[in-house]
């Protein structure tokens, strides 16, 4: 979804690299980030054949333990690249993906720029990838791989993770609000902490519920995950996209587009609206289909949630280049009005 957004920001002219403050003449174009994407999708679908052959093969079945350390392999050689201190791999662009991770970590003790509230919202469409790393270091670390049995989710330390690793994400964003908020003295810097509060409230009930199943809870689940909805749709839809002007020379968007066709920005808030519902699949109960398993169902979900996020982040970057340089965000410094008189001429 990045490297698609790379690309329509460059076709639309949206200059993400100066936004970004990527370093000029390292940042990465779609291509880069196809060829890595592409190369890490080889790597797990090695991962995945040799785990397969080794089950089928009659000369290593018997290694269980060895087959089931595949998956950890791939991730160690994936933290390796990252961390790799060695000029290979877009070394810059790793550094700067690290820098920005660290000052998320560390989101109260840092000025927040772009990048790294940026990030932090990448995050908060990763929950069920980092529910899978939380489930590698209960599964790897507490020696279930051995026996090839899984014992986490019966572990109440598990349970606990299971809350604190979803409410992370939102937590980081909240903290980076609340230090915006006393830096820049914006009103709306405290209505979005209370939406990520709110947020927070409704990943901790549906977590709940996902737990232990009850009536009340479903009502709870369902009431909070519903007024977070509204409020995160309405945020994305009229704040970071900055659509839905009423008074706009382009009626319900606004004076500024980046896309000539206009249709374009409804079906992106429709699908904004969509796609921010699959948590009913959680309160109808619906975790089987006929034709699908549960694991199979979890992932599609997730998947339509990084796609959601992949549409919000072209919009929420063209807003950025558009309309908010009147606030000088996407400079630097502040550029003095210059001007010099040099005969019947000004420039």
């Amino acid at each position: 979804m990045i490297a698609g957004d790379m690309y329509f920001w460059k076709r639309y002219r949206i200059n993400y690299p100066f936004i970004f403050g990527f370093k000029q003449g390292t940042e990465l174009n779609y291509r880069e980030v196809l060829l890595l994407a592409s190369s890490l999708a080889v790597i797990m679908l090695a991962g995945v054949l040799s785990n397969l052959d080794m089950e089928m093969n009659p000369n290593t079945e018997s290694f269980e333990a060895l087959t089931e350390l595949v998956p950890l392999a791939i991730l160690t050689v994936l933290l390796l690249i990252i961390f790799c201190p060695l000029n290979i791999v877009y070394r810059s662009s790793r550094f700067f993906l690290i820098t920005c991770a660290f000052h998320c970590i560390a989101a109260p003790f840092y000025k927040v720029i772009l990048p790294d509230f940026f990030l932090a919202d990448q995050f908060t469409s990763q929950v069920q990838a980092l529910r899978n790393l939380e489930f590698y270091v209960c599964y790897y670390g507490w020696g279930d791989f051995k026996k090839r049995s899984n014992s986490c989710r019966e572990s109440d330390v598990f349970k606990t993770f299971t809350y604190i690793v979803a409410i992370v994400p939102y937590w980081i964003r909240l903290l980076q609000s609340i230090r915006r908020l006393f830096e820049e003295k914006d009103i709306m810097h405290l209505f979005n902490g209370l939406k990520f509060l709110s947020t927070i409230t409704a990943v901790v009930m549906k977590t709940t519920f996902e737990l232990n199943k009850g009536t009340t809870l479903l009502i709870l689940t369902a009431a909070t995950s519903g007024i977070a909805t509204i409020g995160n749709t309405y945020w994305d839809i009229v704040v970071d996209w900055g659509l839905l002007r009423k008074d706009s020379k382009n009626p319900w968007l606004r004076d500024k587009l980046a896309v000539p066709q206009k249709s374009v920005y409804f079906v992106a808030m429709g699908l904004n609206v969509v796609l921010r519902l699959a948590w009913i699949q959680t309160v109808l109960g619906i975790t089987e289909l006929p034709f699908l398993h549960y694991k199979a169902l979890v992932a599609i979900v997730a998947s339509l949630e990084i796609i959601r996020r992949g549409i919000w982040n072209f919009f929420r970057l063209e807003n950025e280049h558009l309309n908010n340089v009147g606030k000088y965000r996407a400079f630097k410094s502040v550029p003095l009005p210059f001007h010099y008189n040099n005969g019947d001429k000004s420039i």
